[in-house]
């Protein structure tokens, strides 16, 4: 199953914010069983917002987007998304409810965080005030949550196992080598890869002088319906990668 993850703001862009959101969403789907196929960060920009979920519903099954459900002028997520797929918006009583046990006062500002698309489900928010929103439209699952990174966590945590890939195990396991560059291992890593196929992933992380003190993690990741098993390759793959690395070091 393919998920996309959707970024908005535009302090974003600008490089004011670390998206954090991303980092922390990709790894949840990524043990949860969903192949992260494609990142989309937009500004706060109704045509912008609108234009990403058309173009994730061609990539994913599943589309998470962060940001733009505040009480604010320039929160327009769910005006965006419900103009690309012709929805209507309208005051939903769980969602109001919800934000009148937050406050004493219901003003415009905070009531607009309970207009959502109609035949949405609000997702509770026990981290923040605006409600996450989650809808099915032509068998895509779309996922809206704030832009704050607690209330992103806090509402992804509940409701990550109605969505987890059920039987699907991925695990991943690294290690750090010296004295031996990237360039030299890559030839290596490919065949290797090429012997495993789809099952195994390796990845190189250069964290030295490539040149003068080469310092490479590596990361070997794997997947399947057994734990056991994929324990078992990724304990063979990095045995066989620490046996063959001084023979490679002597070359290179």
């Amino acid at each position: 199953m393919k998920a996309v993850i959707i970024t908005i703001g535009n302090e974003i862009l600008k490089g004011r914010t670390v998206n954090t959101n991303f980092s922390f969403i990709g790894k949840l789907l990524t043990f949860s069983g969903y192949n992260v196929s494609l990142g989309i960060i937009v500004p706060d920009n109704l045509d912008a917002i609108a234009a990403a979920f058309r173009n994730a519903a061609a990539y994913g099954d599943l589309i998470i987007s962060s940001g733009g459900l505040g009480p604010t002028y320039d929160d327009m997520t769910l005006t965006g998304f419900a103009r690309a797929f012709n929805l209507n918006l309208k005051l939903n009583e769980t969602a109001f409810n919800m934000i009148k046990n937050k406050f004493d006062k219901i003003t415009p500002e905070r009531e607009k965080m309970a207009i959502i698309p109609e035949g949405s489900i609000p997702l509770k928010n026990d981290a923040g005030t605006a409600p996450g929103v989650y809808m099915e439209i032509d068998n895509k699952k779309y996922i809206i949550l704030p832009g704050v990174p607690r209330e992103v966590e806090s509402i992804m945590n509940n409701f990550i196992e109605k969505i987890r890939i059920k039987n699907y195990v991925y695990l991943d396991e690294s290690f750090t080598v010296n004295g031996i560059m990237e360039s030299s291992l890559a030839p290596y890593i490919k065949n290797l890869m090429k012997d495993y196929g789809d099952m195994v992933y390796i990845k190189t992380h250069p964290k030295g002088n490539e040149i003068k003190s080469p310092v490479l993690e590596i990361e070997v990741s794997a997947s399947g319906n057994d734990k056991n098993m994929v324990q078992e390759t990724i304990k063979n793959v990095i045995n066989m990668i620490k046996r063959d690395i001084d023979i490679l070091q002597d070359k290179h």
